[in-house]
């Protein structure tokens, strides 16, 4: 059994130690593959295997019918790729259930890092560890068809109507940081919660990232028929938002994969995932707040 410790001496050459960019993980510099091999060799919480979590269910384009393990779906192939950058086959590659909302709580953490479309931000940087980015996110607007924010929606008309989130989203943080709309949003404790509102016509439209709003437009938000009710109204320019992944606070493993996934950006592996999976995205239109 090969573990991440072991391959780390044939494939993590000083090159790959050398691209490493830190993003949002918290390591001030990058360690000598000495370092980077006896440091992976104690932080495994599982020796021998690469333990990743993610949320149950999980969804297309992210992962394939609920499977994390098939390697099919963004982030499942993504962590597939920085698996064979490590050397880790991918029968050593481990996955364990963790809610989305669990995953930066402060403490211990049951698995090496996750992967949960979770954006890096400061507040959960606090407790957690980032890695630097895998993808970057912009939020966009979902509302139902029959909903006149589908066709009116200029700067000013976006900020007249009743919109609603879940509590602690970046969807929310945009809705109150760049749309400012007169009507304080409504904040829910679970995206299902706003998602009923909606439905019932208590607020006109939700703010999530591109990626999960056309998932909701398109295969939640349906009649018994599957007809789709909602819509993607837009998207809106970037803001620095970005998915990483997720460590327990300061573990050093946080560096290593940060040279791999810089390593995946250079010779084309992200952009060639990204178009495989994620090409819908760059169809949605632009949206100004």
């Amino acid at each position: 059994m090969r573990s991440v410790r072991i391959a780390l001496a044939a494939v993590l050459g000083a090159s790959l130690l050398s691209a490493v960019s830190l993003g949002a993980a918290s390591a001030a510099s990058t360690p000598s593959l000495a370092t980077c091999k006896s440091t992976i060799a104690s932080q495994e919480f599982k020796k021998g295997t690469l333990t990743v979590a993610t949320d149950n269910p999980v969804y297309t384009p992210w992962f394939v019918d609920n499977k994390p393990s098939s390697g099919k779906g963004y982030e499942s192939a993504l962590v597939y790729a920085i698996a064979n950058v490590l050397g880790v086959s991918k029968s050593n590659v481990k996955w364990v259930s963790v809610p989305f909302d669990s995953s930066y709580t402060p403490g211990k953490k049951s698995f090496d890092f996750d992967v949960n479309e979770i954006s890096s931000t400061a507040e959960r940087a606090k407790v957690v560890t980032f890695s630097q980015s895998y993808y970057d996110v912009n939020q966009s607007l979902v509302a139902l068809k029959t909903n006149k924010i589908v066709t009116n929606h200029s700067s000013a008309e976006l900020k007249t109507y009743q919109y609603g989130d879940q509590i602690g989203t970046t969807g929310l943080a945009y809705i109150n940081k760049y749309i400012k709309p007169t009507k304080a949003a409504r904040v829910y404790s679970t995206l299902d919660q706003a998602v009923a509102a909606l439905q019932s016509g208590q607020i006109d439209a939700i703010a999530v990232d591109t990626p999960t709003g056309e998932y909701m437009a398109m295969a939640q938000i349906v009649d018994k028929n599957n007809k789709m009710l909602a819509t993607q109204v837009g998207q809106f320019p970037s803001v620095g938002e970005h998915y990483g992944l997720l460590f327990e606070k300061n573990n050093p493993l946080a560096t290593c994969i940060n040279g791999a996934i810089s390593t995946l950006r250079t010779n084309g592996t992200l952009s060639a995932l990204t178009k495989k999976w994620l090409g819908i995205y760059t169809s949605v239109p632009a949206l100004k707040p």
